[in-house]
C-alpha cells in the first residue's frame, strides 16, 4: 500500500472495477448456491474476543506490538487501537465435552498471555468498554501499525466530510439525572472502545436463513442478559453503550444523509431473509465501497477450473459493512464453507461468563432454527431491531417483545422460555448433559439475581461516589476490582456488591 496509506486514494477506475468484481462474486455465489458446491455439514463453533491492554495505573497501555511481540502466538493478533489485541480460538464441534475443552483452552491461553505481557508492564482486561479510556486515546496516531487501518480511517474521514459526533443519552445511576456524552473526534478510534466477543458457526446454505434470522430475534435478549459496557469517557451511558458507540464511530454519514435515510454501516437489517446471498447481495446493493482494492482471480473461471473462488471483493466488501449477525464466505484447506458470525456480545467479564453466553446463543438459537412454526413468521423485523436497542439500554430492565407473551422483561423471557429451550437446543447438537448445565446454569442464576458486568459496574462506581470520590476515582477503583475478580475467574453473578 505504500509508505503513506492514509494518502492512498483510489480512482474512480478502482471503484468501478471492484464494483464489477463485486458483482461476478455475487454471480459465482449464486451458482455454488444452486449447485450445493460447500463443504458437508459440520457444527464448528468458532470464537474471537477483542482484549484491552491496561498499565499499572489502570490506564490504556498503547503496547500492543510489544505484547504480542512477546506473546508470540499467531492465535493473538493486532486490533484497531494500540491498547487492543484479540485472542482466535481454534474452531471446535460443537458436541460432546468439546465446549469444556474449548474453556480450557481459552483460559490457558489467556493466563499465558497475561504472564507475557506483564513482562512489559501491561495487563489484559476483557470488558465491553474500558471505563479509563480519556478523549485524548482517540488522536489518530494511537491507530494501530497496519496499513489497513490508516486507510479504513482515511476513507470513512473522506465519506463523511466532517469530524464524527459521538451524542449518547445515558440511563441514570441514581435514578435521577441522566447523563449524556456529546463529543467529538477525527479518527474512528472510538470504535476501538468497543471490545467484543464474536461467536461463529458453520451451518449447511439450506441451514443458513434460519439460523441467521434466529441470531437476529436472539439479539435484543443476548445484550440485556450480557451488558457489559456501561461506561464511556466518564459518563453512564447505556448498559451495553457499544452498540450506539459502535454505529456513530464508524459512521460514514454526515447529517443530511442520515436525514434521508441511508442506511449506516453499521447495521441491523431491515428483512427477514430466505438465503445468505440476500446479505451480500444488499451490500453490494446499497453500500459503496470503503476500500476498493481487486486481486487478479475471475471466480467464475475459478469454479469452471474446479476451484473453490476466494471471492476476495465480496469478502473484503462484507468486512466494511458491520451487520450485528454478519454473514461469512471462507475457504479452508480448498473447501468453501458458510458462517454465521454474532457480533452483539461485549467481551467479559469472565472466561465461564464468556463460555455461558455462547452455550445460550448456540442453543437457543439452534432450537429456534428447528421450530416447525419460525419465530420471524409471528414477529415484525423491527420488533427484533427495537429489542436490541432496548435491550442494549436498559439491560435487565429493559422490555422485550415476544410472540405469545407480549413485552417481558430479559430475565423472566430467558427463564421462563428461552433456557429450556437452549437445553433442548445443545442436546440436539449432541452437546454433553456436563456441559450444559455448567455453563446454563451460569445463565439461569444471572438472571435470577439480574447481576450482570454492566449492573455490577454500575453499583460499584455509585458506592464509591457516595463514599466520596469523583467519577474518575470511582471508575479507577471499580476497575482494580474489576479485573482482580475477572481473574479469580467466578461468574459475575457471584461477585460482591458491597
Amino acid at each position: 500500500m505504500g509508505n503513506d496509506p492514509a494518502a492512498r486514494s483510489f480512482s474512480p477506475e478502482d471503484r468501478q472495477r471492484f464494483r464489477d468484481k463485486v458483482q461476478r462474486c455475487l454471480d459465482a455465489l449464486a451458482r455454488m448456491l444452486a449447485e450445493r458446491s460447500f463443504s458437508p455439514e459440520r457444527e464448528h463453533i468458532g470464537l474471537e474476543i477483542e482484549l484491552n491492554l491496561i498499565d499499572g495505573q489502570g490506564v490504556p497501555a498503547m503496547a500492543n506490538a510489544e505484547v504480542l511481540n512477546q506473546i508470540d502466538d499467531p492465535s493473538f493478533q493486532t486490533e484497531l487501537g494500540q491498547h487492543n489485541i484479540e485472542i482466535n480460538v481454534r474452531p471446535h464441534p460443537l458436541r460432546g465435552d468439546e465446549a469444556l475443552l474449548l474453556e480450557d483452552e481459552l483460559r490457558a491461553s489467556l493466563d499465558s498471555a497475561e504472564v507475557r505481557a506483564r513482562t512489559v508492564g501491561t495487563g489484559l482486561v476483557m470488558i465491553g468498554i474500558l471505563p479509563t479510556l480519556r478523549g485524548e486515546h482517540f488522536d489518530p496516531h494511537w491507530l494501530s501499525e497496519n496499513d489497513r487501518y490508516a486507510v479504513l480511517n482515511h476513507e470513512i474521514f473522506s465519506s463523511r466530510g466532517e469530524e464524527i459526533m459521538l451524542n449518547i443519552e445515558g440511563v441514570s445511576l441514581s435514578g435521577q439525572e441522566q447523563e449524556r456524552l456529546h463529543s467529538y473526534a477525527d479518527s474512528i478510534l472510538p470504535e476501538s472502545a468497543c471490545t467484543s466477543v464474536q461467536l461463529h458457526l458453520q451451518v449447511t446454505p439450506e441451514d443458513f436463513a434460519d439460523h441467521w434470522n434466529a441470531a437476529q430475534c436472539l439479539a435484543g435478549v443476548q445484550v440485556a442478559t450480557a451488558a457489559n459496557s456501561p461506561f464511556l469517557l466518564d459518563r453512564a451511558l447505556w448498559h451495553e453503550t457499544r452498540v450506539p458507540l459502535f454505529q456513530q464511530a464508524t459512521d460514514t454519514r454526515p447529517q443530511e444523509l442520515k436525514n434521508q435515510g441511508v442506511r449506516p454501516r453499521v447495521w441491523f437489517g431491515e428483512r427477514w431473509v430466505t438465503s445468505i446471498f440476500d446479505l451480500f447481495e444488499e451490500n453490494a446493493r446499497y453500500f459503496p465501497a470503503l476500500m476498493p482494492e481487486t486481486d487478479d482471480e475471475d471466480p467464475l473461471a475459478a469454479l469452471r477450473a474446479g476451484r473453490a473462488p476466494r471471492l476476495s471483493e465480496l469478502r473484503l466488501h462484507n468486512g466494511t459493512v458491520w451487520r450485528w449477525n454478519r454473514p461469512v464466505y471462507d475457504v479452508v484447506d480448498g473447501q468453501p464453507h458458510l458462517r454465521v458470525e454474532n457480533r452483539v456480545l461485549p467481551a467479559g467479564p469472565t472466561v465461564i461468563d464468556t463460555m455461558a453466553n455462547a452455550a445460550f446463543f448456540y442453543g437457543a438459537q439452534r432450537a429456534l432454527a428447528d421450530q416447525e412454526r419460525p419465530l420471524w413468521s409471528q414477529m415484525s423485523f423491527h420488533a427484533a431491531e427495537e429489542n436490541l436497542y432496548s435491550g442494549a439500554r436498559h439491560g435487565m430492565d429493559a422490555q422485550l417483545f415476544w410472540p405469545g407473551q407480549g413485552w417481558t422483561p430479559p430475565h423472566e423471557l430467558v427463564l421462563r422460555t428461552l433456557l429450556p429451550m437452549a437445553h433442548d437446543g445443545l442436546a440436539r447438537c449432541g452437546v454433553s448433559d456436563a456441559a450444559r448445565e455448567r455453563y446454563l446454569a451460569v445463565i439461569e442464576q444471572r438472571c435470577l439475581t439480574r447481576q450482570t458486568g454492566s449492573s455490577w459496574q454500575r453499583s460499584r462506581v455509585a458506592t464509591f461516589e457516595e463514599r466520596g470520590a469523583n467519577r474518575r476515582e470511582a471508575l479507577l477503583a471499580m476497575l482494580r476490582e474489576y479485573v482482580e475478580l475477572m481473574h479469580h475467574g467466578d461468574p459475575v453473578h457471584t461477585w460482591p456488591t458491597d
